[in-house]
């Protein structure tokens, strides 16, 4: 078996870590802040993060790919390449519905992490299945050495990423998914030979690097142009919405008098795509439910988009206590409050409502907002 020689061109090498750091940058950004989010727009934007990680993956793979140089002419399967930059964006998309669909504990973000480099690793080895005239030759270490650093530093990703989801972090989760990306390819590479193959094994029409080059272009521009536009809102500061802040000393100050009264505070509870605003007077509790929570009232159960977080942030004012890491509760709907050795429930009047438990470390808080 004769290996052919193998080099790089180092312009192409380098914007291809560039588009994997610009793919990650769009990707991560673009799933910031969707808690606040309706749940049809928190679908569309998980898609076009999907796209923008997982067609950064495959973008990468193949501007790398383009800089070799090797000392005979080989072409790429179309069906075989398309196919590994769609898979690469399914995976990449399974991995964010577990993010941004379920409960994100520990367990979750390392899954979505190793799911992402599953799905690196399955693109870059399907992807390099699809040359014709020459074939890779693997070697056990480049096969482990590419999965270590795919899935470690995917998790590593993802767990920088999802952990405060702050600027900071999102740039240092940007760097971690870029080198990820980076590392799979040039460690498998430099552990891959190539060998001549006197034939072609067309699964789909042959591709030549003209085109394949065309492909990567179309898809690098739209990777760019998510970036441009992630970064505007990324980079510059949020406007102050409050005008007190700054008073023109030429202009008369406002009389108070005509300022509009505040809006009362009212849960956003979504059913048959119809928001419905219901006061925090008519709720009993409210329970975590993943990323999201349920309203309790008499007259049902509701969907409400707030994750628990945001419901304590919101509620505290309107009176409400936290008697569970899962649970808030309105005080003035229970009933009567039952004690247990280590813990309490609390029961209300309505038999429609179900107990809510009180953990250990809530029950001083509990009784003394009952005032026992």
């Amino acid at each position: 078996m004769v290996f052919l020689n193998v080099s790089h061109n180092t312009a192409l090498v380098a914007a291809s870590v560039v588009i994997a750091l610009a793919a990650g940058f769009t990707g991560l950004t673009l799933s910031k802040d969707l808690s606040k989010q309706s749940i049809s727009r928190r679908k569309i934007s998980v898609a076009a993060s999907a796209i923008a990680l997982g067609g950064g993956i495959w973008s990468m793979h193949f501007v790398a790919m383009l800089g070799i140089q090797m000392p005979i002419l080989f072409y790429y399967d179309a069906a075989i390449t398309l196919a590994s930059a769609l898979l690469a964006i399914l995976i990449v998309g399974t991995a964010l519905l577990l993010l941004h669909f379920r409960e994100r504990t520990p367990a979750t973000v390392s899954a979505a992490g190793a799911l992402v480099g599953c799905g690196i690793l399955a693109m870059h080895y399907i992807g390099m299945a699809g040359l014709q005239l020459c074939r890779a030759v693997y070697t056990p270490l480049g096969l482990g050495l590419s999965a270590i650093s795919a899935i470690g530093l995917c998790i590593a990703a993802f767990w920088i990423a999802y952990g405060q989801r702050t600027n900071r972090s999102i740039l240092l989760g940007t760097l971690c998914f870029g080198f990820a990306v980076c590392a799979v390819h040039f460690v498998a590479i430099a552990n891959t030979r190539f060998v001549a193959v006197p034939t072609l094994n067309e699964f789909g029409p042959v591709m030549s690097n003209e085109t394949l080059a065309i492909g990567v272009i179309i898809s690098s521009f739209v990777i760019f142009g998510g970036f441009l536009w992630m970064g505007v809102t990324f980079f510059i500061p949020p406007i102050p919405l409050t005008h007190d802040l700054v008073v023109d000393a030429a202009e008369p100050a406002a009389d108070p008098v005509s300022r509009p009264a505040p809006v009362a505070l009212r849960i956003p509870c979504e059913q048959n795509g119809v928001t419905h605003l219901i006061d925090p007077a008519q709720v009993a509790f409210v329970r975590a439910e993943g990323h999201y929570t349920n309203v309790y009232t008499k007259s049902g159960q509701h969907f409400c988009v707030w994750p628990i977080t945001e419901a304590v942030k919101r509620l505290a004012e309107a009176g409400f206590i936290r008697t569970h890491r899962s649970y808030l509760v309105n005080p003035v709907k229970v009933d009567h409050f039952e004690r247990n050795k280590d813990n309490g429930v609390c029961h209300f009047a309505e038999s429609c409502m179900p107990p809510v438990p009180v953990s250990r470390s809530n029950l001083k808080v509990v009784r003394d907002a009952l005032g026992l």
